[in-house]
């Protein structure tokens, strides 16, 4: 077995895989490079692989519906581009602060809440994706079967924690209660992202109880940035124009 074969077992067993597949550049390339700046470099790929790698697998396991970026977005008039890039520092994570998508379905609350996730996990801040009416049936789930702490302990656990369409569903009493405890237990601890339906004036509607719905909203609001989304659905959008192109075309 020669030097190189051995060296390249070192590495898988230390599993450096970019060193790996980078160094055979460096033995054949550049002669006029030092020893310590070959291995810086390829140093810096190594580092640069596994950053890349564990954004992948903290996007794969927040379990958001679909990956869209901020950069995919098609902003509407209404949506202040500037104070979307701000957000995509985290400094709003790493203050603990909530943001909250409101306007009608199909204007893209979603997929903004979906791209600051995503870039939270580049920066290495857990998250986690729910579908509101999901995370209900899963507190209530759990509050029948004596685990809620353990359930609640799960969800405190990430740095940033997106809600998506509350509003959709009316929340019953116990729906009401057990969301109260996490929205309370989150509050000016760790971020939460919501993305609604319904003007915040009209939540008591929604959950079952006006006092709570008005205590969750008074946690969820302080600290927050929010933004009302105003124009046509981009679904309702896409469908007219493809619509159109099947008129033209028969």
């Amino acid at each position: 077995m020669t030097a190189y074969t051995e060296l390249e077992n070192n590495l898988e067993a230390l599993k450096l895989n970019a060193i790996k597949e980078y160094l055979p550049n460096y033995l054949e390339g550049d002669k006029k490079l030092s020893l310590a700046e070959i291995l810086k470099q390829l140093t810096d790929k190594e580092l640069n692989y596994r950053k890349h790698r564990s954004a992948r697998m903290s996007i794969h396991t927040a379990h958001f519906p679909y990956q869209k970026e901020i950069k995919d977005f098609n902003f509407q008039p209404s949506v202040d581009k500037g104070k979307i890039t701000n957000l995509m520092s985290m400094e709003f994570v790493e203050n603990a602060r909530n943001v909250l998508f409101i306007g009608s379905s199909g204007v893209g609350k979603t997929h903004l809440a979906t791209g600051l996730g995503v870039e939270a996990c580049k920066n290495h801040l857990s998250t986690y994706f729910v579908n509101c009416h999901e995370l209900i049936e899963r507190l209530k789930l759990a509050y029948q079967e004596n685990r809620l702490e353990p359930m609640l302990k799960n969800y405190l656990r990430y740095k940033l924690l997106i809600i998506d369409e509350i509003g959709y569903l009316p929340i019953d009493d116990l729906g009401s209660n057990l969301f109260f405890q996490l929205i309370s237990r989150r509050y000016e601890k760790k971020s939460i992202i919501v993305t609604t339906n319904i003007p915040l004036s009209k939540w008591g509607q929604t959950f079952s109880n006006p006092t709570i719905a008005n205590a969750i909203l008074d946690r969820l609001v302080h600290h927050s940035e929010i933004f009302k989304i105003s124009g046509k659905s981009y679904r309702m959008k896409d469908y007219t124009e493809q619509h159109a192109k099947q008129h033209l075309n028969r």
